[in-house]
This record gives C-alpha cells, sequence and structure tokens, in this order.
C-alpha cells in the first residue's frame, strides 16, 4: 500500500510538470503575439536592398503611394549595409542603438553640425543641387537672414559681427560639391529647429507627403521626417519616419517603439503625443516645409 501511494504521488507530479510546461510555452507565444515579436525584422527588411524602397518592405496589403520627385529622391536614397551602428561625427557609436531599424548612407562631416534639423536641411539641398535647381537652395537662419546658395556660389561670403549678418564678395564663381558642402556647413551653424519652423507650414496627417515632418521647435528642440508612405486598398496609409539627433549623428530610419519588429508607423496608431523611439511630439507637431516651393 505504501508503495502505490510512492508510485500515484510520482505520476502525478509528472502530470503536473507536462501541464506546466505546456501552459508556459502558450504563454510565451501569447506574449509574442501581443508584443510584435511574431513578425520578424526580416520580414520588413531586405538586407540586400541598397535603396530605402530596396531595403525597406511594405505590410501585407499595401503598396508605395504614388509621390513628388522629391519624395522619389528620398526613396532612392542610398543605405548603409543592412545591421549598421548609427554613428558620430566622430566616427563613435552613438549610445542607443536600439532606436533605429536602417541607416542612411547621407554626407556627416566630422564637425558637431548635422543634428536634426541639419539633417532635413541636408535633404532638401541635395535634392535641388541635383536635380539641378540650385537657384532654388536657401535657408533662413534663427535670426531671420536668408542665406542662399545662388550668392554663395557667386563667390559671395557671410560676414557675421554680433547680431548683423551680411554678405560680402570673397571669391569667384565656383559650383563644386567641395563649395556646396562648406556652404551647408554655415547653415548648419546658424539654423535649427526654430528656422525650421518659420520655414514650414502645419499640415493635416492625411495630407501629409513625403518630406512633411513633426517637430518641436526649441532650444533644443526635434524633428523627424516622413521617408515613405504606403496605402492599402481601403485608403489607410503608414508611413517610415527618420532622424538625425545630436550629438551630429548619421540619419537613420526609426523603428516604431508600438512594435519594434515592424518601423511602420500606421494611421490608425498615430495619436497624440506621438512616440517615437527618442522623442515625444505633441499634437500640431506636422508641419511642411516649404523649401521646394
Amino acid at each position: 500500500m505504501l508503495n502505490f501511494n510512492f508510485n500515484l504521488s510520482n505520476f502525478i507530479k509528472k502530470i503536473f510538470l507536462r501541464y506546466l510546461i505546456i501552459i508556459v510555452v502558450c504563454m510565451s507565444f501569447t506574449v509574442c503575439a501581443l508584443s510584435g515579436c511574431a513578425t520578424s525584422k526580416t520580414s520588413f527588411v531586405n538586407p540586400e536592398g541598397m535603396s530605402l524602397e530596396k531595403r525597406l518592405k511594405t505590410p501585407e496589403g499595401y503598396g508605395r503611394d504614388k509621390t513628388s520627385d522629391f519624395g522619389k529622391f528620398i526613396r532612392q536614397y542610398p543605405m548603409k549595409k543592412d545591421g549598421a551602428s548609427v554613428l558620430l561625427h566622430n566616427g563613435k557609436k552613438k549610445n542607443n542603438q536600439d532606436a533605429h531599424i536602417a541607416v542612411f548612407d547621407m554626407n556627416l562631416g566630422e564637425q558637431n553640425l548635422q543634428q536634426c534639423a541639419d539633417s532635413i536641411i541636408r535633404l532638401y539641398a541635395e535634392f535641388l543641387y541635383n536635380s539641378n535647381q540650385r537657384d532654388k537652395i536657401g535657408f533662413h537662419f534663427v535670426n531671420g537672414f536668408y542665406a542662399d546658395y545662388d550668392n554663395w556660389r557667386k563667390g559671395k561670403r557671410i560676414a557675421i559681427n554680433g547680431n548683423n549678418v551680411s554678405w560680402i564678395s570673397s571669391k569667384g564663381y565656383d559650383d563644386s560639391n567641395e563649395t556646396f558642402e562648406k556652404y551647408l556647413e554655415v547653415v548648419f551653424t546658424y539654423a535649427s529647429t526654430i528656422s525650421l519652423k518659420e520655414e514650414s507650414k502645419p499640415v493635416l496627417l492625411e495630407n501629409a507627403e513625403i518630406g512633411d515632418c513633426f517637430l518641436h521647435a526649441g532650444s533644443p528642440g526635434h524633428v523627424v521626417m516622413i521617408v515613405d508612405i504606403c496605402i492599402n486598398d481601403k485608403g489607410k496609409k503608414a508611413y517610415l519616419l527618420a532622424q538625425g539627433y545630436m550629438p551630429a549623428q548619421e540619419f537613420h530610419l526609426l523603428k516604431n517603439p508600438a512594435h519594434k519588429s515592424d518601423p511602420w508607423y500606421y494611421e490608425d496608431e498615430i495619436v497624440y503625443p506621438l512616440k517615437t523611439p527618442e522623442y515625444t511630439f505633441k499634437k500640431g507637431s506636422l508641419r511642411h516645409p516649404n523649401y521646394l516651393e
């Protein structure tokens, strides 16, 4: 009788352990599904793709929305190899490497200049430069001074004496890429999210385009850009966001903290305050820069 009770006890223990294992496994699958890890990174990332549109796939049932020439320029922008770290201007790795899913292969420079607003400025300037619309390149400093590239390439330079800013003749005509980069360094020094706000206007999400930005102007402020848009057959859209930051660092495609394996920000998810991996934006922060107008 004692031996029977001992065996029965062991039998019950084995049954209990088996059920416990089944419960733990089921709970793991449930948590994974709720957190979004059931969709792996590789389902949205094509490691072989070397442009934004080739690297990032659209969600199932979505296709890339029609866009402007500037939108096409952003979609075709070259990317660093899959898995690349975000580097600072000094070549060191950014502390937080968990905010991005891809890195743009964009010139950064060695100075601590190209931060968040400056990355946006560079994209618009590069587009106009490469599409032979160089006479349209121009950005305001925070104090309101308009620094246009046309004057710069004609040999004029910007003289700053306290709060007084003016053009002075310096060199002959030069439209080289080196001259263009020197011009951008000066713009980056004196422009910011504050001037970017003054050079943009509010836009509703349903009217947003590639190149529009979620912007908080300030010192410091922050800005992230919509770099791609896709749409499904019901007219619902999803967006990819990218940012530079401070200290100056490489422009990078952001994850969506709501589901880190899926970087798309779905229309119905965009509510305020809008949380991105490293900044939260208030209602009314979506703006349309006027650099192409």
